[in-house]
């Protein structure tokens, strides 16, 4: 078949990128979607259950850090675009094990480039490659203020400080070479298929069963809450529409303190589970402080709302609310990934084939 786009998803079996995926799938049939995924820890490919078997939906097992593995994609699916999401994540396994978000974030970053820019060989007509980042790279802030696209860079941690390395270089490739590349900035992402490492999927199933839920420090810290299916909503908008050699920032409107963000969670929960009011807010459990955690994550996101029409379209209430119900009656999904079980499926649905 002809396709309009043919398009590499990096790292779609993963939280964001499965709702990504998902999106463009259903959304343009007349492009063909391929997921590159290496199925680490938190690439899950029965996030994508639904859509598995759509004619114009295509999965490659690959790392991006293996050049040849990269580049044969690129050939096979004769690529045209490049939606980059693949990334280690998880700030506390940066501060245990720096040398894998190096890999991960700055090396597979940079393959993915040359890989495009080989392929491409310099026709950049109707190509583009969208780099996906976070607001982390910003650092820091106090009480007062927010991240604009024009904040000084000031990363904290090994993985705000390899995502930051990642998104100079990008720009580095668009102005050294003239790659079409268009980037992004999002704030904290919460809804469905979530790992369960992550504050509100950790703290969903720890509620649920009765165990403790950690909170850092005295749970001053602030963050600025997206649901996740808004931010894949602005992806789109940005791949499609998104100035060449610009960065949108995305962020949610929506600041909670990591200690009142848990307080509604157990009142949802008690709701939700039939307990008394109260009974799951004793188990939350203050505990040691990340080293160098940021205090404050806020995000301007008035260009993408003025260049592009973007808003949140989910309040948190709501898509708190669905969030708890969607874990709730995915129990078995639970299950498998704090089992390992989520690991087979690309064994007994892929490998065979």
């Amino acid at each position: 078949m002809s396709y309009q786009r043919r398009i590499i998803v990096t790292g779609g079996a993963g939280f964001i990128g499965s709702h990504v995926v998902r999106l463009l799938v259903n959304k343009y049939p007349e492009y063909l979607i391929v997921n590159v995924d290496k199925l680490t820890y938190a690439g899950n490919l029965e996030n994508l259950r639904d859509i598995e078997h759509q004619p114009n939906y295509r999965f490659e097992k690959a790392d991006i850090t293996q050049h040849e593995a990269i580049a044969a994609i690129f050939g096979k699916y004769q690529i045209d675009s490049v939606i980059h999401l693949a990334a280690e994540s998880h700030v506390d396994r940066s501060i245990a094990n720096p040398m894998d978000f190096i890999q991960t974030n700055i090396v597979g970053t940079v393959v993915l480039l040359n890989a495009a820019r080989s392929y491409w060989n310099n026709n950049f007509e109707n190509k583009r490659f969208y780099h996906i980042s976070t607001d982390e790279v910003y650092g820091s802030l106090g009480k007062e203020g927010y991240f604009t696209e024009t904040t000084p860079y000031s990363p904290r941690s090994p993985y705000s400080a390899s995502k930051a390395a990642s998104d100079h270089l990008v720009r580095a490739y668009h102005h050294t070479y003239g790659l079409p590349v268009v980037l992004s900035n999002c704030s904290n992402n919460y809804g469905p298929y979530q790992f369960p490492e992550k504050l509100i999927p950790l703290a969903i199933n720890n509620i649920k069963n009765m165990k403790a839920v950690p909170v850092y420090g005295t749970g001053e810290n602030v963050r600025d809450w997206l649901y996740v299916e808004d931010h894949a909503r602005a992806i789109d908008l940005i791949f499609h529409r998104g100035k060449v050699g610009e960065t949108y920032n995305i962020g949610g409107h929506n600041e909670w303190r990591n200690i009142d963000l848990i307080r509604l969670l157990c009142d949802i929960m008690d709701k939700k589970l039939g307990r008394q009011p109260g009974t799951s807010q004793q188990l939350i459990q203050f505990v040691k402080d990340r080293a160098g955690h940021d205090l404050r994550y806020a995000i301007d996101a008035s260009k993408i709302k003025k260049e592009l029409g973007w808003e949140p379209s989910v309040t948190f209430e709501v898509g708190l609310e669905k969030t708890v119900d969607w874990y709730l009656q995915n129990e078995q999904w639970l299950q498998h990934v704090v089992s390992g079980e989520y690991e087979k499926y690309y064994e007994q649905q892929y490998a065979q084939r």
